[in-house]
Formats: structure tokens, sequence, C-alpha cells
């Protein structure tokens, strides 16, 4: 048995990201079924896709019994209501059958400190103090593969619009410039539209091969090359974009999204990723696999069904995360009939994290300078709420203080007709 650092209180996803699970087989045995229930849903997770797991009841007597006549795994799992004593006794027939490279977690239900050294002494890699839950189990055997010696893994958003047109680049790039700027974090924007992205144009960058030269080449994607590779845009923003052409063809593998992506998050706290509006299997991985989706759409009846689509098929794929976040955009657009934002959100079944009014003086002045929402109209409504999902995604806790505890999205419902007719 190997043993590793742990800390008895699992942190949750919200506050960091819980990374993928590598090529191992992980064997569980539980000592009831409700904890059974918990790692199999755990065993679905898209971040334990590159694992094997095995799920079985009976606890530590079990796993001595089956490891009796065949090696055991490189992780091995096991659930016991046994008291210190009792815990240590089993454990000590366990490792005599065990082998000195597996990895083994314990599921305890005694909260006791002296326990848990004596546990970590023996060599045990973690023990868990139930209940426990899906993430909580997922982060411990991630972290037994972790290098402590790594820097925290970075965060992906990924941007996707419900339809051409909505509004969700604007929306990504904006974001990525206040995260960079306001929040002070280091931020790439990765624009995976080869042909027609739009992150050059506004941020007045010429086009590059960035990104083709990264997907092309995934064996070689490291640090090192994706520095060479990227546009510096200000301080702490930079762009990993495309060559913007349509005399070629281009063909996107979501094994080379993942090993760029991969890279990027291992030396960037914040990956802002401009997901074009098709529907392809690297589309599909890159909205599955990012730590935060964030779907904008217009109010219309074709946006809403291609919005509660994305949404119904993340929420299956995506049982142990966010649900995605929704950008209601170009709202109150004069003389155009409109789904209204409460039916919206009752029919998609989440509320939107935005509500942006249809404002072209302001986008079409920021697009045709180049130039970011704050930059041409720091006080306009459009920025404001640009500003506001910023703080969201940064866990900037100054969003509820403005709001008196809460964003108040009924206010703004409120006001729609209003904004109709300005």
């Amino acid at each position: 048995m190997t043993a590793s650092a742990h800390q008895i209180s699992a942190h949750g996803a919200d506050h960091h990201p819980v990374v993928m699970v590598p090529h191992v087989n992980i064997h569980n045995f539980c000592d009831n079924q409700q904890t059974g229930e918990i790692l199999q849903q755990a065993a679905m997770d898209r971040r334990m896709g590159h694992a094997h797991v095995s799920i079985q009841l009976g606890g530590i007597t079990a796993a001595i019994q089956v490891y009796h006549h065949q090696p055991t795994p490189n992780v091995l799992v096991v659930e016991t209501h046994a008291g210190r004593d009792q815990l240590l006794n089993e454990l000590g027939q366990l490792a005599e059958v065990c082998q000195p490279t597996t990895k083994v977690i314990v599921i305890g239900h005694v909260n006791d400190v002296i326990l848990y050294r004596e546990l970590m002494r023996q060599g045990i890699s973690e023990y868990i103090v139930a209940p426990i839950t899906a993430l909580q189990y997922i982060e411990s055997v991630a972290s037994l593969y972790k290098d402590p010696k790594s820097d925290p893994l970075g965060r992906i958003f990924a941007f996707v619009g419900a339809k051409g047109g909505v509004g969700s680049s604007t929306i990504a790039h904006n974001i990525a410039y206040r995260m960079s700027g306001k929040h002070s974090v280091e931020t790439v924007i990765t624009d995976l539209d080869l042909s027609f992205g739009t992150a050059g144009l506004n941020f007045n960058q010429d086009a590059n091969n960035g990104m083709v030269e990264a997907l092309g080449q995934p064996d070689r994607v490291d640090s090192t090359l994706i520095d060479r590779l990227l546009t510096k845009i200000g301080t702490k923003l930079s762009l990993l974009g495309g060559p913007c052409q349509v005399d070629r063809e281009f063909s996107i593998e979501a094994q080379s999204v993942e090993t760029v992506l991969n890279a990027l998050r291992r030396s960037v706290p914040c990956i802002i990723v401009d997901v074009p509006n098709v529907w392809a299997p690297w589309v599909r991985y890159t909205l599955i696999n990012a730590d935060e989706v964030i779907i904008t759409a217009t109010p219309d009846l074709a946006c809403l069904r291609n919005t509660k689509n994305m949404v119904d098929l993340l929420k299956q794929a995506r049982p142990n995360d966010h649900l995605p976040r929704i950008v209601l955009n170009q709202v109150g657009v004069p003389k155009r009939p409109e789904v209204t934002a409460a039916d919206f959100a009752k029919a998609i079944g989440i509320t939107p994290s935005l509500v942006i009014p249809y404002d072209p003086v302001t986008f079409g002045t920021a697009q045709s300078n180049g130039q970011m929402l704050v930059e041409v109209g720091p006080k306009s409504k459009p920025a404001e709420q640009v500003d506001m999902l910023a703080d969201i995604l940064s866990g900037n806790s100054r969003v509820a203080a403005k709001s008196g505890g809460k964003f108040n999205l009924n206010e703004i419902f409120q006001k729609l007709p209003s904004l109709r007719k300005k």
C-alpha cells in the first residue's frame, strides 16, 4: 500500500476543477447499498471515462476473500462501519493479500483524527468519512495520481450560441477581457471557429495559425509550444485563434481538443473557449468536459428549442456538474415578437444568469472599433450585465452584495416591456 497527502474534509468542485481520473482499475467493496449507489453515480461521471470501475457489496471481508485468488487492482476502495480496533485488525488482514503498488482508500463511519493518523502511518492512501458524495469520491481517486508539486489546474469556460448570430462570441470575449483586467486573472481565449472566428477582429489582432498548429500536432503540445503559439492581447490576456480562412478545410478531432485544453489548464488559471455553432463530436466533447458551460440565446423559438436540447443533453451527461448558465441576449428588439424571458426560463428549467437588452449602438460601436463593451459604454446595460457575469464566474461575492443578497431577475423581466417601447 502507498501513502499520499490527505485532508479529511473534501473541497467542493465550486472552488476548483476536479481532474480526470487516469487509465486505472478501481475495485470498490461497499458496506451498504447507499454507498454503492453513490459510487455507481461516480463511475458514470465524465471524469471517470478513462477508468475501469467495479462495485460490489461486502466491505473489507469480501475484498480479503477475493484477493486470496487474484491480484489487487491499481486502486482498492473499501467501506467499513467498524470501530478503530476492529478496522485496524481487518486492514492488517487485507495488507497480507494486497500488492505493494495498490493504493487503498478507506471509507469509514468513524470521524477520528487519531484513527486517521494511524491509517496514514500504516500506508493507507486516504481515509474518507461517510457519507460521501460522487465528486468527493472522484477527487479522492484523482488526487492519488496528482503531482503535489504541480500548480492548481485552470478552469475551462465553454461559450456556445444556441444558433448563429446570437452574440456568444462577443459575450465570451468580453468576459475574458474582464476576467483578465478587472479580476487580474491570467486568461486565454481559444477560438475554435477556425474559418469564421471573430476573436482577432474583436481585439484588433491579425489572424494566425496558432490553433491550427496546436490541433495538428497534439503529440507535441506542451506549455512551451502553447506559449509560442499564443498572441498577447493584454498584460494577462492572450489569444489562441485560427486563420479565419475558407480556402481550406479543417478537420478537428475530440482527442486533439482535449490535449490542447489540458495543456492550457496546466499553465493558465482561466481558459475561455469560444465554441462555434456547429454540432460535431469534438463540440459535444468540449461542452461536456468544460468546467462551466455558458449558452447564449435570443428570445425566439429556434433558440428556445436548441437551448433546451443542449441543456437536456448536458444535464444527462454532467449529472455532478453545474447546470449550464444561460445568457438571454438582444431582448426587446422593437416590433419583433419574442418569447418572454419568464417563459424561456420556464421551458428550459433554468433561470437565465443574464438578460441583456437590445443595444445595437453599444454592440455595433464595440465591434466596429475592435473594442470591448466596457470601453465604449462603461455605464451601458450590456457592459454592466457582462461585468456581472464575470463576477459570477470568478466567484466574486460582490454580486450578491450589489443586489441585496441575490441577482433579481424578476425586476429585469418586469422592465422588459418598457425597454421594448424605447
